[in-house]
């Protein structure tokens, strides 16, 4: 670790909030969908109409979060269209499931105005199911994912692919998506399911100390911490040095930019 640095762990309502928290200096730092950061960097997507942040600095790459559309099994959905007239929580206002969701139903030809729209936590969203309220919702995690895994425990929710030509459409215009694949199994009764993927970043600003940003990013990939990844969250073990460069969408801070020419990982002085 750092030498005199302590961490406070703070929850928040996602990607946005994050980027918003950084920006302001009300957070030091947080992790970031990369569609969101790249969208805040420049301007575009979820900060069109909001201030940009081009302060906004990457310590690393982390690992891929998949998009998990989770259906009752007794909703009658088999398709995203599907959803037209159904209660859908796409996760919190401002969170980065909610930005990808939105451009996932663009895609179908689906708005607000075509479901029965909700603003819900995904946990919050699992009772719903439960409870006969809801009929599906959005979540962008690593898997396996808690909410997720109790839905599909206890409640006979199934994953609802997200694939098809439209999709091949969505992912060429909007390049920080990637495909990806939910194996069976990581889920109880959820055979291979195909999704989308973003990456999930660790992001400062670039008012950061220097030295502190180099000795942060250093911390992360200490070998003493491989241990630590491997024995916590299966995706931690996709944490590595070798894909901290992945993904990004906005400049390195000058702090990890220099840890990573250490390590040789760039070029140039």
């Amino acid at each position: 670790g750092v030498p005199g640095l302590v961490a406070i762990v703070q929850s928040s309502n996602g990607s946005v909030a994050n980027v918003e928290g950084i920006a302001s200096g009300q957070l030091e730092s947080g992790f970031v969908q990369s569609d969101i950061a790249f969208g805040a960097y420049t301007g575009t997507g979820a900060f069109a109409d909001r201030a940009p942040v081009p302060g906004l600095r990457a310590l690393a790459s982390l690992y891929v979060e998949s998009v998990h559309l989770v259906v009752a099994a007794d909703s009658g959905i088999q398709q995203i269209g599907d959803l037209r007239g159904k209660r859908v929580s796409l996760d919190s206002l401002g969170s980065g499931t909610q930005i990808d969701a939105h451009l996932i139903l663009d895609a179908y030809g689906l708005t607000d105005d075509d479901l029965d729209t909700r603003f819900i936590k995904p946990d919050q969203s699992t009772r719903a199911m439960a409870a006969g309220e809801l009929d599906a919702f959005f979540i962008v995690a690593g898997y396996p994912t808690p909410s997720v895994l109790e839905v599909t425990r206890e409640h006979a929710a199934r994953l609802l692919p997200i694939d098809g030509s439209l999709i091949d459409t969505l992912v060429e215009a909007y390049p920080f998506f990637s495909r990806d694949i939910i194996p069976a199994g990581v889920y109880p009764g959820v055979p291979t399911t195909p999704t989308l993927g973003v990456v999930a970043q660790w992001l400062v600003h670039e008012r950061l100390d220097e030295e502190l940003a180099h000795d942060v990013t250093a911390a992360l990939w200490h070998p003493t911490h491989r241990p630590l990844l491997d024995a916590g969250h299966s995706k931690g073990r996709a944490i590595t040095l070798e894909t901290a460069l992945n993904g990004l969408g906005i400049p390195l801070h000058p702090g990890a930019e220099r840890y990573y020419r250490e390590m040789e990982m760039l070029s140039g002085g």
